[in-house]
């Protein structure tokens, strides 16, 4: 079953996401890999706005859509999240997510 896994970064997450995002994106491979990756990415600042040296985009949070065997087992993979664990996520949240289009 698809799983959506939204996460909320804490205010200033630049250089903590700079820091932690090679760990990060390693468990997103592992995914794709295993071919349970629908999608991935992060969410932009809605003003576009750069961090305070106007070289680095500011995000608010993430979003994963992955394939898991429950909702448990999506839980437990989002809790294990590099970012979430070295404090760039404030709060995640996992519901389950139906594939309609395309």
């Amino acid at each position: 079953m698809w799983f959506a896994v939204m996460s909320e970064d804490v205010p200033n997450s630049t250089s903590d996401r700079i820091e932690h995002r090679p760990a990060h994106l390693a468990r997103l491979n592992d995914l794709h890999a295993q071919e349970r990756l629908l999608i991935a990415g992060p969410h932009p600042a809605t003003d576009e706005s750069n961090d305070a040296n106007g070289a680095v985009p500011r995000f608010t949070g993430s979003l994963v859509v992955a394939r898991f065997d429950s909702l448990d087992d999506a839980k437990a993979w989002a809790d294990q999240d590099p970012f979430l664990l070295n404090g760039v996520y404030a709060k995640t949240v996992v519901k389950p997510f139906k594939l309609v289009l395309p």
